[in-house]
Parts: structure tokens; sequence; C-alpha cells
């Protein structure tokens, strides 16, 4: 039996998000206090349009992952009254060669972060249509010489990867009281951490022109760099440490894009950066051979066997689009069968009741995160300290222009670029057991098919238990480059779910300097 050498956090307990009274005051119903004069046919219809109504509602926020996050916050794209500073372009610092400048003025200064050094800012990243990235860094906690450097990306596409800076990953959450409370698992302990808003239009990064959308993951991965290449202008002493990109979702597109465009730049860039590895979670990679919902949902008994074959006929269907490069078309089936992005209804969720697919277990998101996020985020210090401005904040429920655009990508592959980058680099590629939109047997399908230099060992490795202080907290396999890992006990978002094992995880991946020291 083999096992990922454990890694033991050393920070103190995260106290409960949000206390039972407060939880519970956001899902108040309507109670009515008496019924009068209602005949028969008044109750059925007072009944199909209280359905109506309710299905409407919930279909409205069944968009992606993390729609519904940002629903609970609706307001955020709005500011408020107050001096919310000004947006922090960074870009004219670096042209200028004022480094240190640039840095004292990225600082993050907040009375309610406390304890916590953090840079944020904007970096131009397409002059011609004034198209910024939002950035925030977070300095590791413990620094060795060789520290690695990890990015964070969030799917979507559109999500704000603000999302797993406070949900996820990040040093800290907001509390009730609006102050930043450490979280135990936080993976800047160990990197030097840093999360973009990707691409331009998401979250707090914008552009000025409608061209200054991506179109599709050249374009992403383009702008990416340059904001990269911008960020160890400005951090230079960072610049010779282990870089690695990392993301969940439609970040399994994001990730291998910039992968990619680094390693297709390094050879002749001025600004090297030091990649040494990509870590994709529940990703979104290779729609071709992750199209297999009927037989999932089937097995797990979520749907029946005419519900089966109505699933069967339509993905076969939209591998035959994606077979014919027609990518609007594979869209449109699966949009209507899974997502319900575009009319607000899916098949998927008519037939089985759920509005939400990242976790088999529950029909709908808990609402006892965090509800403090939003109020935080539009406190005028906040958006001094974070330098944003009266900036607005790109949502996905409100204003998401980002998928708009990449609907065209969306049913595309970056499976040759993972191909690409499997041969150099080393890859983590892991899943929650119990997702349905990116589910494991399909991330497994998916890898069985991609034509890489370990192809073969792959589909017959053996796979091992993955042991976290005596508990099995997964399974790996190992070959070559690739380290596929699935996590027990999770859905979509991994470090929400398991943080502690995804913190195991991560740190393992990026400190040991070959995968043989994990035999």
């Amino acid at each position: 039996v083999h096992s990922l050498r454990p890694i033991v956090a050393r920070s103190r307990a995260v106290p409960p998000l949000c206390d039972s009274s407060i939880c519970s005051e956001s899902n108040k119903e309507f109670q009515p206090n008496r019924i009068i004069d209602f005949d028969i046919m008044t109750w059925i219809m007072a009944a199909v349009l209280l359905t109506s109504a309710i299905f409407l509602a919930v279909d409205a926020s069944f968009i992606n992952p993390y729609a519904r996050f940002w629903k609970r916050h609706r307001g955020l794209s709005r500011t408020s009254d107050g001096d919310n500073g000004e947006p922090l372009f960074l870009t004219p610092y670096l042209e200028a060669g004022k480094i240190k400048e640039g840095q004292a003025a990225a600082r993050v200064n907040h009375s309610r972060i406390v304890g916590f050094e953090s840079y944020t800012g904007f970096f131009t990243v397409d002059k011609r249509y004034n198209s910024n990235l939002f950035f925030w860094y977070f300095p590791a906690k413990n620094v060795t010489a060789d520290t690695p450097v990890l990015l964070w990306l969030q799917g979507g596409p559109g999500a704000s990867s603000l999302f797993g800076l406070f949900e996820e990953n990040g040093p800290f959450f907001i509390s009730k009281n609006l102050k930043a409370v450490p979280r135990e698992y936080s993976w800047h302990h160990n990197h030097h951490l840093i999360y973009i808003d990707n691409p331009v239009g998401t979250g707090f990064s914008f552009t000025d022109s409608e061209d200054g959308y991506a179109r599709n993951e050249t374009q992403v991965g383009e702008n990416l760099y340059q904001a990269l290449v911008q960020f160890f202008q400005l951090f230079p002493q960072l610049q010779k440490n282990p870089f690695y990109a990392s993301g969940e979702s439609y970040g399994g597109k994001y990730v291998p894009a910039i992968g990619y465009t680094i390693h297709r730049k390094n050879p002749t860039a001025k600004v090297r950066i030091n990649l040494q590895g990509l870590a994709i979670g529940n990703g979104y990679s290779d729609p071709l051979n992750q199209i297999d919902y009927g037989d999932y949902l089937f097995q797990l008994g979520l749907i029946d066997s005419n519900a089966k074959d109505r699933f069967d006929r339509d993905e076969a269907d939209a591998v035959e689009c994606v077979r014919k490069n027609d990518y609007d078309c594979a869209f449109k089936i699966m949009d209507d069968l899974m997502d319900g992005d575009t009319d607000g209804t899916s098949f998927f969720k008519n037939i089985s009741g759920f509005d939400t697919y990242y976790n088999y277990l529950h029909t709908s998101e808990d609402p006892t995160d965090e509800f403090y996020l939003a109020a935080f985020l539009k406190l005028p210090e906040t958006r001094k300290a974070l330098h944003v401005g009266d900036l607005p904040f790109h949502d996905l429920e409100q204003d998401n222009k980002v998928e708009q655009y990449l609907q065209h990508d969306i049913l595309d592959s970056v499976a040759p670029w993972i191909v690409e980058l499997l041969t150099n680099y080393r890859m983590l590629i892991y899943n929650g057991q119990l997702d349905i939109i990116c589910a494991y047997p399909m991330m497994v399908n998916y890898l069985k098919n991609l034509p890489f230099n370990g192809a073969a060992e792959y589909r017959t490795a053996d796979r091992f238990i993955f042991y976290v202080d005596g508990e099995v907290a997964g399974y790996f396999k190992l070959v070559n480059n690739l380290l596929e890992v699935l996590i027990r006990d999770a859905g979509h978002m991994v470090p929400r779910d398991q943080p502690k094992w995804a913190y195991v995880m991560i740190n393992t991946f990026t400190t040991v300097r070959s995968f043989d020291e994990l035999e």
C-alpha cells in the first residue's frame, strides 16, 4: 500500500461560519396565519403558479457550480456610498521601472484583515481594449528559498477566483462581524498564492471593449501570461521560484491554456516563468470524452432507463456535433440536457429534482456558508484597500458576458495541450468522489483516451490508497508525469469539502522533486 506523504497543519481550528440563529434567519419560510375561502380550483391554480414560480427561481441559478454563491450576494456588483478609493493600475509603475513604488501601492491595508500580508491591483493585458486582470497575492506564511508560487483559477466560465479565496483554500474567510478569520488549511502556508479574476470580464477584471473578451483558450492563455509576466516583474524575487498553475472546473481549460502559453513562450522570453507543474481539480478539459452523463446518473439511481435513453440520444448528437467542429450545436444540446444556461431549465433538473449538480448527495446547495462576504466586499474600506475603487464586480447571475463570448469554446478540447504538457511537466489531476457535472468516471475516460507518453501504462496502472493521518482520504495512480487522485466524500469543490486532505495533496504535489518520492 502506498500513501502520499502526509503534511501536518499547525494552524488553529476554524470557528463556525455562522451561528444557527443567523443561518436559520436567512431561510425563513412564509407562514400564512390563516386560510380563507379557497375553492378547489383556486387551490389548483395557486399550486400551479407557486410551483412555476419556485421552478423558475431555482432554475435561474442552475447555471454553473458558482452561480448560486454569487446569487446569494446580489448587489455585489453595485458600489456603496463612501470613499471607495481609486483603482490601482500597476502596469505604468512597471513601465517606469518603479518596482518598489508599485509594491508599496499594491499593499493591502485593511482594519478587518489583520495579520495577513497581501497585495492587489490590476495588470493591463491588452492596451488596445484597455483590458485589465485583477489579482490578489498572498506571500507564503512559511518561506524558504524555493517556496513554490501557486496560481489559482476559478471556473465558470465567468466565476471570480475570490470564490476560491474565501470559500476554498485562501488564507481566511469572513466572519459575521465582517473580519478575516484564519483558515486552518490555507494553501498560502507553504505557497506564495495568487488569485486572478480570469478571463477578462470576470469579477473585478474588466475591458472597455466587446473585442476585449476572450473567444477561445488561446486568448485566455495570452491574457493570463501577460498578467503573470507583470506579476514577476513586480515581485522579481520570486522569478526563480518553482511555479505551479492550479484551478478547478472550467479551470480545466484555463490551467492548460496558461501552462501551454508559458511552455511555448519561455524559450525566448525576457521574463522566464519557472513552470514546474499544473494541478486541475474536477476539470472540464476534453468534452468529447467527458460526455457520458446518462450512464453515470443511471448507475447512481438518479434517472431511470427512459431518461437514460434520452440522455444517450442527446449525448450522441452532441458528440457528433463536436466531431464536425460544430461547437455551438453541441453547446445547445448539452445546455438543454444539463445546464439550462440559455433557457433557464434543463432536462436533468426536470427529471431529477436537483437544482445543483456538484454533489449527488445534495439536491440543493447548503445555504449556511458565508453570508457576510457581500457586506464585506461592499464596504468602502474594503474597496479602497483592495484598490478596485468604484469599478463594478461582474458576477455570474447578472453579467456573464464571459460565458457568452466563450460559448463556442465550451465544447472544444484542450487535450492536445495536456498531452504536450505531460511530456514536459508534472500534472496533478484530481476529482471529488461525489461530483456530477465533472464526475470522476468521465475524467478517467478522457485520461484513458489521452495519447500522452504514459497512456498505455495508465490504462493498466495499479491504484493505491491515499492516507492522511491514518484515514483513507482517497486513491491515486501514478504514471510518468501524471498523478491522478480521487478524494473521498468530496464534490465539485474539493478544497471546500475536504480541506485537510486537499491541503495535504497540494503540498505533497508541489514539494516533491520527483514522483518517485511518493513511492
